[in-house]
């Protein structure tokens, strides 16, 4: 038998790695990526950047442990085929593959790689008939606004990233519908933090920590969001454990938190005593822009303040009653992310 991880090099697909093996040892855990994580070793951080497209790159692994699966050299976007092992039809398949910085990427890169990549990632599984896969989506489908979102909310995409991931589901449905015995998950992640995400929680713990955090015009936007380990852990439970063959999931705490708990939860379990200034819109776009021309210190630009002031007001309430038990609260995650770094920071 066979873990296949489409896009097992990146942040989700390390992670889910790591628990796989923890689970089962002898098992054989393959990373299907275009990033061979051998070559980062060395890298200046230009070359990270080039070679990853992820600015100021950290890798996910803790310090002093290893990768748990064996890389193979896999574009989604292509048809898959001449692998170094036999898939068979006990096989599970991750697809965690994605363009999903935005903005970020050409509108044509999120369909190559989220939609193209759904269809040959299924014509993988039909043809070695592997009737067990994951599929991870987004909340970007939901489109922008603050109205609270479930699984049962018709989707509105407004971004071409929201569009491709949709698009994508609606390909894997598909595909269970081929066939009576087939299982699938797909699940919908909020903002996923832990060791090595290189995203919206590491820059905002820096903020914090180096005094360049606001409140950017509001403090009760909501940020539904999600722990890397707790996720995994979650498709796992699914894979093996739930006895329904479709599961969709929102992947959040219930209910979401807003950047006002964010930051003190973070700031409480950090030891971190900065304080955190509220910054009005009349001033902080102007500022936004201006730093934009600089260089965008700390990823700020008018784009990415106007989408911190979003509310991400997803329900995870489903998840809550799947029968599933969190292993960590919001609080005890952050606390073990910065265990993960030894606890000097959140990286």
């Amino acid at each position: 038998m066979n873990y296949i991880i489409f896009g097992g090099t990146g942040f989700i697909g390390t992670h889910l790695a790591t628990l796989l093996h923890e689970q089962h040892p002898d098992a054989s855990i393959w990373s299907l990526d275009i990033v061979d994580p051998s070559k980062l070793s060395g890298m200046s951080e230009k070359e990270l950047y080039e070679y990853t497209t992820i600015k100021n790159w950290k890798s996910p692994v803790v310090e002093g442990d290893t990768r748990k699966s064996t890389f193979v050299y896999c574009d989604v976007r292509k048809p898959i085929a001449d692998l170094p092992f036999t898939p068979s039809a006990d096989d599970v398949v991750f697809n965690i593959a994605a363009v999903h910085r935005t903005p970020g990427h050409p509108d044509m890169a999120y369909f190559e790689t989220n939609m193209k990549g759904a269809e040959n990632v299924c014509a993988f599984a039909e043809k070695y008939g592997i009737k067990n896969m994951v599929f991870t989506s987004s909340i970007s489908l939901y489109g922008a606004s603050e109205d609270l979102k479930k699984e049962t909310t018709l989707p509105t995409p407004n971004t071409p990233y929201g569009i491709s991931k949709l698009v994508a589901e609606k390909v894997y449905k598909a595909w269970l519908a081929g066939g009576s015995d087939r299982k699938l998950t797909i699940v919908r992640p909020g903002v996923v933090f832990g060791k090595g995400e290189n995203g919206n929680f590491t820059r905002l713990y820096w903020g914090i920590r180096k005094h360049m955090f606001a409140y950017p015009g509001r403090k009760d936007t909501i940020k539904a969001c999600f722990y890397v380990k707790e996720l995994v852990r979650f498709i796992l439970w699914n894979v093996e454990e739930r006895a329904s063959s479709f599961g969709l999931y929102n992947c959040t705490y219930e209910p979401a938190y807003t950047i006002d708990q964010i930051v003190a939860v973070m700031k409480q379990q950090t030891g971190l005593s900065q304080w955190v200034p509220y910054i009005p819109n009349f001033v902080i776009q102007p500022a936004a822009a201006f730093a934009m021309l600089l260089g965008s210190p700390m990823g700020i630009c008018p784009a990415r303040v106007k989408k911190l002031q979003i509310s991400t007001n997803i329900s995870g309430a489903e998840l809550a009653k799947s029968g599933y038990t969190l292993k960590w609260s919001f609080e005890e995650s952050i606390a073990d992310w910065f265990n993960d770094n030894n606890k000097t920071c959140l990286e």
